[in-house]
């Protein structure tokens, strides 16, 4: 079953002559699947190459401007899967647009911190870049009802959204992809690209972080629980950021003395990796952590819905020293909105700290749970 892909709309857009398209995700979420979905709908001829074939890394790899142009041929778009793959590939991209004419290219990678750094400053000003997720509830709603969302509910926040998980018949089999995963493919770009031999450390950095969800993070903590130094966790943190594991969200401040800005809280991509790597897929009604889940999960389909609607916007989270917070700030179009994520129903929270009222008046608030969440992520 496939389940159609939001960026299937945002890629004619940007798959201009004379141009790069660049799509980032990580592994398993279905970037092959994209390219190849794409693919079916250009109107011009392509060729589409994998960047693990040995072949097509010795033509692309070549820097030779004649044998770049004899590997195209006749074809008008170029669609490179795997491209981190290619050695010096910006470099090689950049030869192709500069010296076939009309030609576009769309390549797809797994590994930010390496195709980024690829493709970085020989494309300045010769590509766009789309993100690509574990599918969304925007695009889950587009195949399912209103009452089917709801029933799925639980089963998202245990397995997460990888689109093997979703379509995937039993709770064993989506565990036991989750674990595979985490075992296989999780660190394996990591551990490959950039020299990192513990991941054993990587797997128990996560497991703090999974239970410090909604909390600001210290680094110095982290380092002192895992015998790392300060900077060797920040260096593990930033590497996972660019693999796609998890997210950093910084606090907001702009008017207050008090309000928390030094410690970063971290979030992850997938709500499912997140229970594999503790290993912990009960039910809701048998865990402690349900409000950490909710909020992750919320979060990210936040981020999802910003990407794939292509909404330019800031995220942080408020916090003042004497503990008055509000999880989520989306900073959209010059104004403030505040969302407080709750699993269960509270009351006391359905206005806005006084203040935050105070300090950001032209602001709005708006408290998400189970009954209007739709409305927010969709």
């Amino acid at each position: 079953m496939y389940i159609p892909q939001y960026h299937l709309k945002n890629i004619p857009k940007y798959l201009k002559k004379g141009k790069a398209l660049i799509i980032y995700g990580p592994r398993r979420c279905g970037k092959t699947t994209l390219l190849k979905e794409s693919s079916k709908n250009f109107k011009e001829k392509y060729l589409f190459v994998s960047g693990e074939d040995i072949t097509v890394q010795d033509y692309l790899s070549s820097r030779s401007i004649e044998k770049l142009r004899n590997f195209v041929g006749k074809n008008k778009i170029l669609v490179i899967d795997e491209a981190q793959r290619v050695k010096d590939i910006s470099l090689n991209i950049k030869l192709i647009l500069d010296h076939i004419e009309g030609i576009k290219v769309l390549a797809s990678g797994s590994s930010s911190f390496d195709l980024a750094k690829e493709v970085g400053e020989p494309l300045t000003g010769r590509k766009y870049t789309l993100k690509l997720f574990p599918l969304s509830q925007l695009e889950l709603s587009a195949v399912e009802t209103r009452a089917e969302t709801s029933a799925r509910l639980e089963n998202r926040l245990l397995y997460g959204s990888y689109p093997e998980v979703v379509v995937s018949a039993g709770d064993s089999i989506k565990k036991e992809y989750l674990r595979e995963i985490v075992s296989s493919y999780l660190y394996k770009d990591i551990l490959e690209l950039e020299g990192v031999r513990h991941s054993d450390k990587l797997g128990k950095l996560l497991q703090l972080l999974a239970f410090q969800i909604g909390k600001e993070v210290s680094y110095t903590e982290l380092g002192t629980h895992l015998a790392m130094s300060k900077n060797t966790i920040e260096r593990y943190l930033d590497l996972l950021e660019k693999s796609f594991v998890v997210f950093k969200m910084t606090g907001f401040s702009r008017n207050l003395r008090n309000e928390i800005v030094k410690n970063p809280r971290y979030y992850f991509q997938d709500t499912g990796i997140r229970n594999a790597l503790i290993n912990n897929f009960n039910p809701l009604s048998m865990r402690n952590d349900v409000g950490m889940l909710w909020e992750n999960y919320i979060v990210v389909e936040m981020l999802k819905k910003q990407e794939y609607k292509r909404l330019r916007a800031n995220n942080y989270f408020w916090r003042t020293y004497d503990r008055k917070e509000i999880d989520l700030i989306e900073e959209r179009g010059g104004k403030l909105h505040g969302y407080e994520i709750k699993w269960g129903k509270d009351r006391k929270k359905n206005a806005a700290p006084k203040e935050w009222r105070e300090a950001y008046k032209n602001s709005v608030y708006k408290v998400i749970t189970k009954e209007n969440y739709l409305d927010f992520v969709v």
